[in-house]
């Protein structure tokens, strides 16, 4: 049974192999970029190695089919570079800066407000609107921030830990 032919072939000249080879080499790229010269080296149809089904591919390199599709998809149509290049991703970009998610988890460092043992997320909320970090802001962005930083405003320990 033959392989089938694919929609989006990849056939790369020697000097393209050779450029991606030395990528998978260099060991200062990103995993996603890697995933994807494995999947164009594995791909070429000009090499003994490579006319995998997208399938193949796939689960060679523990990817989706889709994955390998898109990437031949972008080298058929517009060649090595832009299928080596990620797109943007979709998403809402975050609405809080960085100087003011600092501000937030510098406050979260500070003592109390008086009558209280300990900050909430609520009360944080609440001090940064009063303090004009932010217009306005809820307690579960106060949480989602200090995660980040690994802050927890329910421990009494202001400024550096001892260990």
């Amino acid at each position: 049974m033959g392989q089938k032919k694919h929609k989006y072939p990849v056939r790369l000249n020697p000097g393209e192999r050779g450029e991606l080879n030395q990528l998978t080499q260099q060991g200062k790229i990103g995993v996603r970029k890697l995933n994807r010269v494995k999947i164009l080296l594995l791909a070429d149809e000009n090499h003994a190695q490579g006319q995998k089904t997208d399938q193949a591919i796939a689960e060679k390199l523990d990817l989706s089919r889709t994955t390998v599709e898109r990437v031949r998809r972008s080298y058929s149509e517009a060649g090595v570079q832009a299928a080596l290049t990620e797109k943007p991703r979709s998403g809402r970009p975050p609405t809080i800066a960085g100087l003011e998610r600092a501000k937030i988890t510098a406050l979260a460092c500070t003592a109390a407000p008086e009558g209280y043992a300990r900050w909430t997320l609520r009360l944080l909320a609440e001090k940064a609107v009063e303090l004009e970090f932010v217009d306005r802001i809820s307690y579960k962005t106060v949480g989602e921030i200090l995660k980040k930083t690994n802050c927890n405003p329910s421990v009494n320990c202001r400024g550096a830990s001892v260990s």
